[in-house]
């Protein structure tokens, strides 16, 4: 067996750019060898330095990718972040301290460009919460059986002026991103989509060796404003009886205002022969199930953690968001890599700003940098953490203050996978 110290990790070279995607496939378990017209089209991903490979004997034997991303905090601001992803290890190669030496490598390449958070969604649980990582957003999957959820069969469209439109993928890609800009600026765990994510939604590039062209519709609103937009596909099933039953699987949809939202979810629900939506991944709280008159009809099919975040600059990050109240609190924050460990002391004003600077003042609560990083997007409550024993109060009453200042009325909520 290879021992550790001779597998080389480096940044890859774009001549390794093939190697490095199969190893990656591998490590998923995809087939391994894609087509010259889909590595092709992956290359615009290269970044040099930042896409990494472990080799043994001049084979890669696992991957490692991250990218700038910018992610939406409480209150709209918008902080830099290293986003990581195409994380593998090829099964000849487990347990041998592949990703702890490419993770510990690019979060200090990201604390010395200025990141102020890491970021990541987990294909599997236990990984990464050794590195700092916490589970900061959850994601919801719905699945709507029509027939019961009690709409009308002669509803045309929206009853507030607005209409729906079908259009095309051109029109997604001109439409689309102010759309995403707007959610950015109102909803925590948002995170930036760059032309190349259009790009590949609507298929104008192919990373896959397949694709299903999506239909496309808009939500405008009286004044002829888009406000929402959804992608989705449809089967076509019949069942014995010559009926239909068909099932609408939503790729995505954005909707600004509560109108827009509403709009598409019934437009999907009024479809002729579909029986059944699949809502695709939505905030926990999502309305969806509400603009039914029986919401029994949304049945939860997933729901799982999503968004992950890693603290890598305390100060900017609590800094960055808004408070739900006016108060201070005093953390000791434990962080295994030295990268933002620490005492600090956050101080939130009835405007909303808070303040953060380290301190040698007593703690008031004491907790790693992965429960921190749970707690900041507003999700997650310091007393729950605290009865599960992964927060620890020095002063009674802590973990309900920091809920006071921390939690948010609505659930921050991550509608990418990266």
């Amino acid at each position: 067996m290879t021992s550790r110290a001779d597998v080389d990790i480096r940044p890859i070279t774009e001549s390794e750019f093939t190697d490095w995607q199969r190893a990656m496939n591998t490590g998923f378990l995809r087939e391994p060898t894609l087509s010259e017209e889909i590595v092709d089209a992956r290359r615009a991903q290269f970044t040099p330095g930042r896409s990494v490979g472990a080799f043994d004997g001049g084979r890669c034997v696992a991957t490692f990718r991250s990218f700038a991303q910018e992610l939406t905090v409480v209150g709209g601001a918008t902080v830099p972040a290293d986003a990581v992803t195409n994380v593998t290890v090829t099964a000849t190669h487990r347990r041998r301290g592949l990703l702890t030496r490419m993770m510990e490598r690019d979060l200090a390449a990201a604390k010395e460009r200025g990141d102020v958070v890491a970021t990541l969604i987990a294909a599997e649980y236990p990984i990464y919460g050794r590195y700092g990582f916490g589970p900061a957003t959850t994601a919801t999957e719905w699945t709507v059986d029509v027939p019961r959820a009690g709409l009308d069969p002669r509803r045309a469209g929206p009853q507030d002026g607005g209409r729906v439109d079908l259009v095309d993928a051109e029109d997604v890609r001109k439409l689309g991103p102010e759309l995403h800009e707007r959610l950015r600026r109102t909803q925590p765990g948002v995170v930036s989509r760059d032309e190349l994510w259009w790009q590949v939604t609507t298929g104008a590039v192919r990373f896959w060796p397949t694709f299903q062209e999506p239909y496309y519709a808009v939500y405008r609103s009286a004044g002829g404003e888009v406000e929402g937009m959804v992608a989705y596909t449809a089967d076509d099933n019949w069942g014995d009886a010559k009926q239909p039953l068909n099932t609408v699987r939503v790729k995505w949809l954005t909707g600004v205002t509560p109108a827009a939202e509403r709009a598409l979810w019934l437009y999907l629900c009024s479809i002729d022969w579909v029986v059944k939506v699949k809502s695709g991944w939505r905030a926990p709280d999502d309305l969806l199930p509400h603009f039914l008159p029986d919401p029994r009809a949304a049945a939860v099919t997933t729901q799982a953690d999503w968004l992950w975040v890693r603290m890598l600059d305390v100060v900017r990050a609590l800094q960055a968001r808004t408070y739900g109240a006016a108060g201070a609190l005093v953390l000791e924050v434990a962080d295994r890599a030295g990268l933002a460990g620490g005492r600090y002391r956050l101080e939130a004003s009835a405007d909303g700003t808070g303040v953060c600077v380290p301190t040698g003042e007593s703690a008031d609560l004491t907790l790693d940098v992965a429960e921190l990083s749970v707690l900041w997007l507003g999700d997650e409550s310091a007393v729950r953490l605290a009865a599960l024993g992964r927060v620890r109060e020095e002063r009674a009453g802590a973990a309900r203050q920091a809920d006071a200042l921390l939690r948010t009325s609505r659930r921050p909520w991550c509608p990418d996978v990266f």
